[in-house]
């Protein structure tokens, strides 16, 4: 029997963290990382197992240095802090394994210092590992020949995680994505063939979910729609689910812009209770996409602000990520892609700069081409050296494009179209299920304007700008003139809080850019 103490580590404050909200929400993070739970559900029973996040929690050095194996997670962006946890935990003498993204794609990083490496998914190869270190005879790297089957994965160990701390839940149907966009790493890690999980399993784990008190789930797969005929079977199961329950849960999701081209498999989402999605859409520019194989964004059917609003006027907001510098952009990509956001009216943009990540095709052509910077910390933010540009050039359109989208009258001018607008409404406004908002939790409505009214609260007491909070005060009188439904409410009362955290983080970056690393 081993003990056994898993670590997520702290991540840098960003835009998918909601880091300036959170405290207005009365949470430490937005979501569990789902590798904790699932890992602790892959671990044989005769193990102990403790999971830490330091998003929510410290690390207890002491516990640590007790344990038997110390294993350690973490994406490209925390490698960082990785790197510091590991030295830590080395210094204690502790026997330290290393798995997740960072590590699939830089073997190497950590030199020899971790006792054992992990590439790629690890569903069969942590028990493997188990079993040989049980027996003395673990090896260093671990690899599965074959993609993970999904239809083998157990329901993760939510037990072992304190829900309360995290503003919602995750959880994952699938994996993979049919796409072949050079600068991802996704088919790297997970393959081009969408693999999914049984409806049983989705189902055991809407029902774990559950029981944990979340309300609002993150579907974490990068494209939830990548296999659509095995994704609607699902999807109708979760309706049922849905229905028998009284709708307890909401769920926000990532997807491809394709999305828009199948009204059935729209309609099964909003009816499932996606009340949001993420998008890739990278670029205004056609030729930025073409160049980078994202073909999707540029068939036929609409253009790409066409799409979006088939998807906002069927019931499900989209968020969106955007990128700068690719070959073809020059400085006048700031202002398409923030006329392209503004008319797209799509609230929250991940808006960021090329980088090249390791074992992508665009890292191997930009390595081939003299065109990386191959320091780990850089100061232009990316290590991607730009063709139509300069670096510095890159990195100031980069914070041009933050600021002016973050500017309180360019972002309400994107959401009240949204929501206020009689000429275009979100879908949601119009009898979709987000205001259903959990009949188990709300059995009346007036719990569900409570909370409203507590978070706005919450967030005009905080927020340190009279400017700022002058205008939440007016934007949502504005919305009550119109609106009256209490899940609404709630929701736009998030767009508010989610305001403040995107205008203080581009405030915040703009004023350290001395301070970039590499953000890949």
């Amino acid at each position: 029997m081993a003990d056994i103490v898993i670590i997520n580590p702290r991540f840098e404050p960003s835009y998918w963290g909601m880091d300036h909200a959170l405290p207005f929400m009365g949470k430490s993070a937005n979501l569990p990382v789902a590798c904790l739970p699932l890992l602790a559900a892959l671990t044989p029973r005769e193990h102990d197992v403790t999971l830490i996040d330091e998003n929510v929690e410290a690390i207890d050095w002491e516990r640590c240095a007790r344990a038997d194996i110390v294993a350690l997670t973490g994406m490209s962006v925390q490698r960082f802090r990785m790197k510091e946890i590991l030295t830590e935990l080395k210094a204690r003498g502790c026997f330290v394994v290393i798995g997740g993204p960072w590590i699939t794609v830089q073997e190497d990083y950590f030199d020899d210092v971790p006792d054992v490496i992990f590439v790629g998914e690890a569903e069969e190869t942590w028990p493997q590992f188990l079993r040989e270190w049980s027996s003395g005879l673990h090896q260093f790297r671990y690899e599965q020949a074959d993609k993970t089957d999904m239809s083998t994965v157990p329901t993760p160990r939510f037990d072992l995680i304190n829900m309360k701390k995290y503003a919602f839940g995750s959880l994952q149907f699938s994996r993979g994505c049919p796409f072949q966009c050079d600068f991802c790493d996704i088919i790297v890690t997970f393959g081009r063939r969408p693999r999914i999980k049984t409806s049983e399993q989705v189902i055991a784990e809407l029902d774990a979910i559950l029981k944990t008190g979340q309300r609002i789930v993150f579907i974490v797969d990068d494209n939830l729609i990548g296999n659509k005929k095995a994704i609607k079977v699902v999807l109708r199961e979760v309706i049922a689910w849905q229905r028998r329950k009284g709708y307890p849960l909401t769920f926000f999701t990532e997807a491809s812009i394709d999305l828009a081209d199948d009204a059935e498999l729209l309609d099964l989402m909003v009816e499932a209770n996606f009340v949001a999605t993420f998008i890739g859409i990278e670029s205004p520019s056609e030729e930025a996409l073409r160049e980078t194989k994202k073909f999707q964004n540029v068939r036929a059917g609409g253009t790409l602000t066409e799409k979006v609003r088939t998807i906002q006027k069927a019931g499900i907001e989209v968020w969106c990520g955007m990128i700068m510098g690719f070959d073809s952009d020059d400085v006048g990509i700031v202002e398409r892609q923030i006329e392209f956001i503004q008319q797209s009216r799509i609230a929250f943009s991940m808006s960021g700069m090329l980088s090249a990540i390791p074992k992508t095709p665009l890292h191997a052509r930009l390595a081939t081409e003299g065109r990386l910077d191959f320091s780990d910390r850089s100061e232009f933010g990316t290590n991607v050296v730009p063709l139509k540009m300069s670096r510095e050039e890159l990195l100031n359109g980069y914070f041009e494009v933050l600021n002016r989208l973050y500017e309180p009258e360019a972002y309400f001018e994107r959401t009240d179209a949204l929501f206020l607008d009689p000429a275009f409404e979100l879908g949601i406004v119009k009898m979709k299920p987000w205001w259903r908002l959990s009949r188990r939790w709300a059995l009346s409505e007036a719990k569900c304007v409570v909370e409203s009214l507590g978070l706005f609260s919450r967030l005009i007491w905080s927020v340190p700008s009279a400017e700022l909070r002058r205008e939440y005060r007016k934007r949502l009188f504005n919305f009550l003139k119109v609106h009256r439904r209490p899940g609404l409410l709630l929701f736009y009362v998030f767009h508010l809080a989610m305001h403040y955290h995107t205008w203080k983080m581009a405030k915040d970056m703009s004023s350290r850019s001395s301070q970039l690393v590499n953000s890949f």
